[in-house]
């Protein structure tokens, strides 16, 4: 527990007084977002603020990590480095991206393709290792199978260890690229994507203690166990998340003094997918990270309607965009976007806690 309070705020620590440093820097450089003149034009008002914050809460989360573990003594997980390396190779092509816009004065970053590829690349790292490093009962950091709460039966290596690992690696990068263009599309609002992260990260660090608690090592092993490699690690990396993001909204919230870019969209979206893995958690992630999938199912509607019949669903996607529009303040679509998140959450964390309720043996 001393671990998790460490990371968490050391982490809000860096991220809430490196961000002002961090921003005189991209002022003095001029380094300030390049606004869309198709979008709302309240949004005329954030040319030039500075960009690329993402690269402040990457670093909070390292130092607020790394940190903790030298606070307590202990060596990082195999886990935890790996989903902290899922984040900051998300966190390098969301910076190439925001640096192309910058230097080019463009709102288009990376071409699509170019930016695909360095995100299946670290997606395709991440999972080839996540399947090594079994530890001393041979739990590996990720699993072949599908998960909800847990593990199901759902078994992608059914058909055979290679087969096992190619449609792990694509299940994954599933996972990977929904997640991160997820929070990317929600990061279009004051404070949005960092409060909505917030949320999911929150849940993760209670998930990650529950586990940690109710490990099939702690506990009788006809228990509703969970095996799951390194829960209270992966705890530890979620509270750094939350910390950094707390502390990057201080400065985030409107009127925002900085964005977090696809630096940080990226690499949030990363964290919380790579999480979501190693916890055996995926599809619970898309309850947990409700608002992340209204928003990208908003896209999608659009771009299928106005393909198919010319015409467009919502004024204008991503779904937060199109209540500007409508006339709702930016301020009152993020207040009421975030109560619908911390629902998702809630949802999520009900649904977690209610399965190991009905599935425990309490006959011991």
């Amino acid at each position: 527990m001393i671990a998790i309070l460490a990371s968490g705020g050391i982490a809000l620590v860096v991220a809430l007084f490196g961000t002002p440093l961090f921003i005189r820097f991209l002022v003095h450089r001029g380094y300030g977002q390049f606004i869309r003149d198709d979008g709302p034009t309240a949004h005329h008002t954030k040319r030039g603020t500075p960009t690329m914050g993402g690269v402040v809460i990457i670093a909070a989360v390292v130092v607020g990590y790394l940190a903790a573990h030298l606070l307590i003594r202990s060596p990082p997980t195999v886990s935890g480095l790996l989903v902290l390396g899922l984040t900051i190779g998300l966190g390098v092509v969301g910076f190439a991206d925001d640096f192309i816009k910058i230097s080019k004065q463009r709102s288009l970053g990376l071409r699509s393709v170019p930016k695909l590829i360095g995100q299946t690349s670290v997606g395709l790292a991440f999972a080839v290792l996540a399947l090594q490093f079994p530890d001393r009962i041979g739990q590996t950091p990720a699993s072949t199978k599908v998960s909800f709460t847990r593990d199901t039966m759902v078994d992608l290596a059914v058909g055979g260890a290679v087969v096992g690992t190619v449609l792990f690696v694509v299940w994954v990068l599933l996972i990977v690229a929904a997640t991160s263009n997820g929070v990317n599309l929600t990061d279009g609002l004051d404070g949005l994507a960092s409060s909505a992260t917030v949320a999911v990260a929150g849940a993760y660090v209670l998930i990650g203690i529950w586990q940690s608690n109710n490990s099939c090592e702690a506990v009788s092993p006809i228990s509703r166990c969970y095996e799951t490699r390194d829960p209270l690690d992966l705890a530890v990396l979620a509270a750094a998340l939350v910390g950094a993001s707390i502390g990057f909204l201080w400065w985030n919230a409107a009127p925002a003094k900085i964005f977090m870019g696809d630096t940080g969209s990226l690499a949030l979206g990363g964290a919380l997918a790579g999480l979501a893995i190693a916890s055996r958690t995926e599809l619970l992630l898309v309850v947990l990270g409700g608002l992340f999938v209204i928003i990208t199912l908003s896209v999608v509607i659009q771009v299928g309607s106005f393909k198919l019949t010319r015409k467009r669903v919502f004024r204008m996607a991503p779904l937060q965009h199109h209540f500007e529009l409508v006339g709702w303040a930016e301020v009152t679509i993020v207040t009421r976007f975030i109560i619908v998140a911390i629902l998702f959450v809630a949802l999520g964390l009900g649904i977690f806690y209610a399965e190991w309720v009905v599935g425990r043996d309490f006959s011991t």
